[in-house]
């Protein structure tokens, strides 16, 4: 059965075909999901974790281990490697905690968000601008602009204002 799902994420037109799976780890363990992982971790570059591999070394290590992580990610017994913890300075002089992921981590999540982002980029609203694939603070105001323009009279900005210096981390 194929369903149309949205693909905005992708640069593409509205809608992409998807074949419907039951199983959503066939299509985030397809070869084409795979590479393109890869290729955006690699490009992300980052700080290595815990283990202190970089991104570098990541293919070689899959190439490596690759039968038994996906093995344990099929089975639903995958277990993420420690999140290593540096603060990093804030601009008001006070410091923020960062969890540095390991590049095998790092490269797990980004073949789940590329698939469930397509499934879920098209119920988001067209002047949600936060956080989202091919959007910018820039194009928030420029859509701001439009609409007091255009003769509307409210825009809000709505921020989530020091949200992860507050969140409880210990859940």
């Amino acid at each position: 059965m194929l369903v149309q799902l949205p693909c905005k994420a992708e640069g593409k037109s509205d809608f992409v075909l998807m074949e419907k799976y039951d199983n959503l780890m066939s299509v985030i363990l397809s070869r084409e999901n795979l590479a393109a992982a890869l290729k955006r971790v690699k490009a992300n570059k980052g700080a290595a974790g815990v283990d202190r591999m970089g991104v570098d070394e990541l293919s070689g290590h899959l190439s490596k281990e690759w039968l038994r992580i996906s093995s344990e990610l099929a089975a639903g017994t995958y277990r993420p490697q420690a999140v290593r913890g540096v603060e990093i300075p804030k601009p008001n002089g006070g410091k923020r905690q960062l969890g540095i992921l390991t590049a095998t981590d790092r490269f797990i999540q980004q073949t789940v968000h590329q698939v469930l982002s397509r499934i879920w980029e098209g119920d988001f609203s067209e002047f949600s601008y936060g956080f989202r694939p091919d959007r910018s603070a820039h194009e928030a105001l420029a859509q701001a602009t439009a609409c007091i323009n255009a003769g509307k009279q409210d825009v809000i900005d709505l921020d989530l204002k020091s949200f992860f210096d507050r969140v409880n981390h210990a859940c």
